[in-house]
């Protein structure tokens, strides 16, 4: 009797690990298909990376050429000395960012853990304008960033758009890291109470190294929105010498001379600081991105 129970479980074990949901995928589909992915989404930085070692002649050639001629790597040194200036407007981008990647984690993570770790009157209409908060952008508030920030002159306004930036970056933070704070069991900041560690020194010393993929989940996104931004920088800065990259690039397409070379020659230089970030936070990034999907 049981060798014959034996026989069926194995019949139906076969069956299973037979059956066309349980067959492995094709290795050699798979990587086609991450070829075909990588090569769709690689290919814009291959052409603007191409387009930036051409002459401005190859540039304006109709029609163009995807290879160029002659590469011109030079134009990675030529462009520093260019009217625009990117070394300066690249260091005010970098301000910028981590500036207000800076205040936004140190307000959005006790903020974060308060809400997460306490029920008070009114949480829910907190979160819920918190989500609001989002849809709100520079631009819709022109007018009155203008009026409330004209007056902030010289290297004053790079402070403005640091605020500017983490007020509007603030909410998002608040409210990923909020998610992670409420997944640790209450029991563990209990447990270091219990112990005599105060409420500041739990969060610093318990909470915190459990949520760190969450903090730098938010510190990637906020430094590249940030890096990114343009509606507050433009309508603000006005001094070229202070201008962030995204103000400053297209002023190399003038009324009569457009280097194009040049253009793409800055958008490359502007990536390379975020591959880096991106480099050193990896895994940490993926991980904090999985847990934020699954509770």
């Amino acid at each position: 009797m049981a060798k014959t129970v034996q026989k069926k479980i194995a019949k139906k074990t076969t069956y299973r690990s037979t059956s066309p949901a349980n067959k492995p995928p094709n290795p050699w589909l798979m990587a086609l298909g991450s070829l075909l992915i990588v090569i769709f989404f690689s290919f814009p930085y291959v052409l603007m990376f191409l387009t930036s070692i051409k002459t401005q002649a190859e540039v304006r050639r109709i029609p163009p050429d995807f290879w160029p001629a002659d590469p011109q790597f030079s134009n990675y040194l030529t462009v520093w000395a260019s009217n625009v200036q990117p070394g300066k407007s690249l260091l005010a981008t970098t301000v910028i960012a981590f500036g207000a990647t800076l205040v936004v984690v140190l307000v959005a993570t006790p903020a974060a853990y308060y809400v997460a770790r306490f029920r008070f009157r009114g949480r829910l209409v907190f979160l819920l304008l918190v989500l609001t908060t989002q849809m709100l952008q520079p631009t819709v508030l022109a007018v009155g960033l203008y009026q409330e920030f004209s007056g902030w002159t010289s290297y004053a306004v790079w402070g403005a758009l640091i605020l500017i930036n983490g007020a509007f970056n603030l909410s998002f933070a608040v409210w990923m890291m909020q998610a992670f704070f409420s997944s640790i069991p209450k029991e563990i900041d209990e447990a270091a109470l219990l112990d005599g560690l105060g409420r500041v020194q739990t969060m610093f010393k318990v909470s915190l190294p459990l949520v760190w993929p969450g903090i730098v989940t938010a510190i990637v996104f906020v430094f590249v929105n940030t890096w990114n931004e343009y509606a507050a920088a433009f309508i603000l800065v006005q001094d070229p010498d202070l201008q962030p990259l995204t103000v400053s690039m297209p002023r190399f397409l003038g009324l009569y001379i457009k280097d194009w070379q040049y253009l793409f020659t800055t958008a490359v230089i502007a990536i390379v600081p975020v591959i880096i970030l991106f480099s050193f936070i990896e895994k940490r990034l993926i991980g904090g991105l999985v847990a934020g999907g699954v509770k």
